[in-house]
């Protein structure tokens, strides 16, 4: 039996997010309660992966990719936690390369030893010279590596990340 019926959870928040979150629901029209439950659930879709038990390895590089830098820096994850979350577990065949955990962990905070570490990694002839390229020249290598070619198929390219314009900057 399915068990729908739904339950409170308690959450601490800091003023300025409370403050933020009550000026959302006021514009868009809803309840307070409704942008929680949008977060919540938009993370949960995000992260689906990394509650399965049964995903592990391989299969969890496209959720670091696509999350890992806010995934590391909110959970403070360093490359000893991230190796166990990733590979614990796995059969040799389906492990991510030390090093390669070891970039996405250098990607939640040391951006520049992580371009460095890509580079080396990749033989790219040169380290990107800013975040969003060392994102892409990432993504790209990870998904070659473990996506694409995991599975036996033939190199594709990795599609370019959507850019949306913002005042002040761009963002993917």
């Amino acid at each position: 039996m399915i068990d729908s019926r739904k339950k409170a959870v308690s959450i601490r928040m800091n003023v300025s997010d409370v403050r933020k979150l009550k000026k959302l629901a006021q514009r868009l029209g809803v309840r307070d309660s409704d942008v929680i439950r949008f977060g919540v659930k938009s993370m949960l879709a995000r992260l689906g992966p990394l509650y399965d038990p049964e995903v592990r390895g391989r299969n969890l590089v496209p959720v670091f990719v696509e999350s890992g830098v806010e995934l590391l820096r909110f959970f403070e994850l360093d490359a000893m936690r991230l190796e166990a979350i990733i590979n614990e577990g796995v059969d040799p065949p389906k492990r991510v390369d030390r090093d390669d955990v070891e970039l996405l962990a250098l990607t939640g905070g040391q951006a520049p030893y992580a371009a460095l570490k890509l580079s080396e990694l990749h033989h790219a002839g040169g380290e990107p010279s800013d975040v969003s390229q060392l994102s892409h020249s990432l993504r790209q290598y990870l998904y070659e590596k473990y996506v694409f070619r995991s599975q036996g198929e033939p190199r594709v390219p990795v599609p370019e990340p959507v850019r949306l314009a913002v005042a002040g900057g761009h963002h993917e």
